[in-house]
Order: C-alpha cells, then sequence, then structure tokens
C-alpha cells in the first residue's frame, strides 16, 4: 500500500520538501514554493505520449511512456529521486492531479527500495485549497496595512522594525514577488509567475494562521508590484481595511531610495556580470523612466533623462551621489501627488502616523491585541 498525504496544511507549514513531477513547462508556470522539478517525462516525452493519447486512448499512452522512459533513462530519473529522498525523508512527490504519473513514480521508488509518500489530488487539489484558504483567511482575518509615501522604507519596517527582525505577522509581499516596487523596482533576477507568486504568498498565510498571529500586517501595495497582482481577495479587502502611515522626510525617503534603487541594484548586477553590470544597470534606469514617460509629461520626462544621463555619467566616474537630483525631483513632482491622489480615495483615515520608530512600536503593540 502507497502512502498518500491529504494533510495540505501541514504540509505548506513545515515546508515540506516536494518533489514536482510534472514536465519542465508545467512546472515553469508555477508550483508550490519548496517544490523542485524531477520530471517524470521531458517536454517532448510527454508531448508525444499526449498525441498518443488523443490518437489511440490511454491503454496506447501508457505503453508508450514505459517505452520513452526506460532503460539507463528510467534509472537516471530512479537515482534523481533517490537521491532528494535520501536527503528530504520528510518529503512527498505529486504530479498534476495525484494520479498516473506520482504513481508509477512513487511504484518505480518502491521497486528501488524507497517508500515515499505522494500528494492526494496533486498540485491542483492542493492549488485549490491554497487559493480557497488564503481567500477565506484575507476576507475573515484582520488586516492591518503600512501606507506612506515611495522611499519612506515601509519594507524595511516590516522586515526589521522587531529589533532586526520581522514585525510579528507581517509578510513581505514586496520579498515574494521578487520587486523592490514602483517602476524601479525591478531586480537582476526575474519575477515568479503570477501563479507562484499567489502559491507563495497563500503559503505564508497558513504559516500565519498556524503561528497564531492576530492581525495580518501587510505594505500597503498597489493592484501590481512589477508583474504580479495583488489576489483579487486581498485586493478587495485592502479598501475598506485600517492602516497606519509612516511618515518620513524627503531627506531621508531620497537617501533611502538612493541606497536601494542605485547602489544596491548596481551591487546585485555587477556580481552577475562584472563586466557590463554597469551598462545594464544605466540602461534599466533609463528604461524604467521611459515606462513613465506618458505619466510625467513630455517635458519633465526630458529634464529628468537629462539629469539621470549626467547623474550616470558622473557615477560611471566614479561620484554616484548625482542620482539624488533626479530622484528627488521625481519624489516631490511625481510619486508624492500620485500617493496624495491615492490616500485621498481611501474610505478611512490611518489609525496612527509617525516615523519609523513609532510605527514600529505601534505595529508591535497592534500585533499582540485581539480584533
Amino acid at each position: 500500500m502507497m502512502t498518500e498525504i491529504d494533510d495540505f496544511e501541514s504540509v505548506l507549514r513545515s515546508d515540506t520538501p516536494l518533489i514536482d513531477t510534472r514536465s519542465p513547462t508545467e512546472f515553469a508556470k508555477g508550483s508550490l514554493p519548496a517544490a523542485v522539478n524531477l520530471p517524470l517525462m521531458n517536454n517532448e516525452e510527454r508531448e508525444a505520449v499526449g498525441r498518443c493519447y488523443k490518437a489511440q486512448g490511454q491503454a496506447a499512452a501508457i505503453r508508450l511512456g514505459h517505452e520513452l522512459v526506460s532503460g539507463n533513462l528510467r534509472e537516471e530519473r530512479v537515482r534523481a529521486w533517490q537521491t532528494f529522498a535520501t536527503r528530504h525523508p520528510d518529503g512527498a512527490l505529486f504530479c498534476f492531479r495525484g494520479g498516473l504519473r506520482s504513481e508509477i513514480a512513487q511504484q518505480w521508488l518502491q521497486h528501488a527500495g524507497v517508500d515515499f509518500p505522494r500528494i492526494k489530488g496533486g498540485y491542483k487539489a492542493m492549488r485549490r485549497w491554497l487559493i480557497d484558504t488564503s481567500d477565506n483567511l484575507i476576507s475573515n482575518g484582520h488586516l492591518l496595512l503600512v501606507g506612506g509615501p515611495t522611499g519612506a522604507a515601509k519594507t524595511r519596517l516590516l522586515n526589521e522594525g522587531n529589533a532586526g527582525k520581522p514585525i510579528p505577522g507581517s509578510i513581505d509581499l514586496e520579498g515574494l514577488a521578487n520587486h523592490r516596487g514602483s517602476a524601479f523596482g525591478r531586480r537582476v533576477t526575474e519575477q515568479p509567475t503570477q501563479i507562484s507568486f499567489e502559491l507563495a504568498f497563500g503559503a505564508q498565510l497558513v504559516k500565519h494562521r498556524c503561528n497564531g498571529h492576530r492581525k495580518l500586517i501587510l505594505e500597503d501595495e498597489g493592484r501590481l508590484i512589477g508583474r504580479c497582482a495583488l489576489p483579487l481577495a486581498l485586493q478587495s479587502a485592502r479598501g475598506d481595511a485600517d492602516w497606519v502611515q509612516l511618515d518620513a522626510s524627503i531627506e531621508a525617503r531620497v537617501q533611502h531610495s538612493y541606497e536601494n534603487y542605485i547602489l544596491k541594484n548596481l551591487e546585485e548586477l555587477l556580481v552577475q556580470d562584472a563586466a557590463g553590470g554597469f551598462d545594464h544597470f544605466a540602461s534599466g534606469l533609463l528604461e524604467s523612466l521611459e515606462r513613465i514617460q506618458k505619466r510625467l509629461g513630455g517635458e519633465r520626462f526630458d529634464a529628468l533623462r537629462s539629469t539621470m544621463l549626467e547623474a550616470l555619467a558622473s557615477h560611471e566616474r566614479g561620484t554616484p551621489e548625482m542620482h539624488k537630483t533626479w530622484i528627488r525631483q521625481l519624489l516631490t513632482d511625481y510619486y508624492d501627488p500620485m500617493y496624495e491622489y491615492q490616500m485621498n480615495k481611501r474610505n478611512r483615515p490611518p489609525v496612527f502616523r509617525g516615523n519609523e520608530g513609532d510605527v514600529a512600536e505601534y505595529l508591535l503593540h497592534a500585533a499582540q491585541r485581539h480584533g
């Protein structure tokens, strides 16, 4: 009797290591946070089996699958699963629906002397459960948002506001989306797919509930973080949610933006590409400015672009501080009016506002309060 797991909450709460036996194409569209792709069939093999299934039925497709993945190829894939199972004896495997592919992988492992459980219902069942659970937790939970103008260090507050550790009950949406927010927030590595972003957020919500947090504390994001859209339930809930406003001086905001969007971005690029990192950094800044060209208007865009080009030339000569000039202009002339407009559309005023230390203290107390 081969073991099946249907306690999805325990799997997600404990970050159970998972083998995703689906094809690389399926995996690339999105998977669970703790999953690695060790497929039963590669993309071409799966396509061939699919064509056979449509033309000749299930029995013929299964025969073809066994023919395509046999001999040394089968042994190679079983060894990869064995290695994973040895390193992660508490793990499990899954396919799309918890059916044939994961059952075959489980059987082959068993023949090799390894008993390894599979997820009942597979990826489809886990994803459906996670979406439903996430929507329920958002709709029926106690949501508290942290707002504030661009550069006020909202993400830093959530991740470090508890004596260098995250505020209890907070989830870092920008971290999950691998994006710093705003038009200039793109990072060196790619963002996750929309599916992977939602699944990662859902997994964090499950942990949030299991840890007994009384409030869900999030940065007040717009609909999109880069290309990752907030789940619809969260988009709906944020309009009526309580929120706090993080205030910061323009000098502090310019400095924070300079450190994150200039110095840290360039540092990450140079680690990836020491020779061409600066060129990629420069082109990335200019492309980010171009993305908001229509909203800036032609005259303001031209002025900002000119200042940015001067700052890049100065930076290449070893003096990066000139970036602060265009950063200040962008914050005061573009982002601040946009923030004021968005805040004026909110249904209620902030329940608290203050500087980083004051807001951190408020959030730490709020995390302990009921309701």
